[in-house]
């Protein structure tokens, strides 16, 4: 199974990198050489393996980026301690 995260393109660094913000503070660099797309500041990209694979409406993103919290709430959920007897 392949998974692509979304993630807004922040800055271009040349022609085949840019700055791409994961939420949360999380920023790479990530390349765009398997665009044949023109891209721009602002908008929103699938990323794999640290290639944009895909660029993205922005209400898509935004539901995905949704689903993500939700899985990682459940996940952080999962690994605290039980309490109670």
């Amino acid at each position: 199974m392949c998974l692509a995260i979304p993630a807004q393109v922040k800055e271009f660094i040349d022609d085949h990198l840019v700055i791409a913000d994961f939420g949360k503070g999380v920023q790479r660099e990530v390349s765009v050489a398997l665009m044949s797309e023109k891209l721009e500041v602002g908008d929103w990209v699938l990323i794999h393996t640290g290639y944009v694979v895909s660029k993205m409406e922005p209400e898509e993103a935004k539901e995905t980026l949704a689903m993500w919290e939700e899985i990682w709430k459940l996940e952080e959920e999962d690994q605290s301690p039980a309490t109670g007897p």
